[in-house]
């Protein structure tokens, strides 16, 4: 370490993580690096791409614009924990029968993005969804499938909403 290391501690996918890191590591590099965590990837290092994109007290944010000291005492969750937890799998269902995604590199970070935006939103339209996933770059597949993807999921969990507040009803 070549500045001056801090002790953090921190929430990862529901695990208490007590680290000493650089006070210069990024939260991106300190996830990859120190707890081999490589779901998130490292793009431009500008926070334009969106590869390197990780939830941050629910929130996703750019973790090559985070420094992983400003993390102290938060929950930080990953696209490790976000599909191994099931809450994306319905999405990542989506991409895969839509062909949204070829090299991968961006999905990860795709895949955050549209659940915060359905989790928010609920049933964005497709310019919303366009406009909520304007800051991931993906070089592969033109977004139309991506698009189309998001939209699939957010009527499928419409509907299954509907339906389960139909059968609650007394």
């Amino acid at each position: 370490m070549s500045g001056l290391a801090h002790e953090i501690s921190v929430e990862v996918n529901g695990e208490r993580v007590n680290e000493r890191v650089d006070s210069r590591t990024t939260l991106v590099d300190f996830l990859r690096e120190a707890l081999g965590l490589t779901g998130s990837h490292v793009g431009c290092e500008h926070g334009v791409c969106g590869a390197c994109s990780v939830r941050v007290n629910g929130t996703v944010v750019r973790g090559c614009l985070m420094l992983a000291v400003q993390c102290d005492g938060m929950r930080i969750d990953t696209i490790e924990g976000v599909a191994d937890s099931g809450e994306i799998a319905d999405l990542e269902q989506a991409f895969i029968k839509r062909n949204a995604l070829q090299c991968g590199f961006c999905t990860p970070g795709m895949l955050l993005t549209a659940q915060e935006l359905l989790t928010s939103t609920g049933r964005p339209s497709r310019t919303q969804i366009r406009a909520h996933l304007s800051g991931n770059y993906c070089r592969c597949t033109g977004y139309q499938a991506i698009v189309d993807a998001v939209e699939a999921v957010a009527q499928a969990r419409a509907i299954a909403k509907t339906s389960t507040c139909e059968n609650a009803a007394p």
